[in-house]
């Protein structure tokens, strides 16, 4: 199976960084949030944009076609 050099590096750094941690959800989440306060770093946040519908979108909610639905 071919695989994609980026995406396996990616998997391997963020292995790495795992490793770093055992593998502790809790503590990789801490150490996101110390590097977020580093000093030198910026938050940025925009304001929501309003989502702009395609014309003839289908609404949120409106019935399945009957062949797409599952029974």
């Amino acid at each position: 199976m071919w695989q994609d050099s980026i995406v396996a590096e990616t998997r391997a750094l963020r292995e790495q960084y795992a490793n770093q941690f055992g593998h502790d959800a809790d503590a990789i989440f801490q150490d996101i949030l110390h590097r977020q306060n580093a000093p030198g770093k910026k938050l940025v946040s925009f304001p929501a944009r309003k989502p702009i519908l395609a014309q003839g979108a289908a609404q949120q909610g409106a019935p399945a076609d009957a062949r797409t639905s599952r029974r």
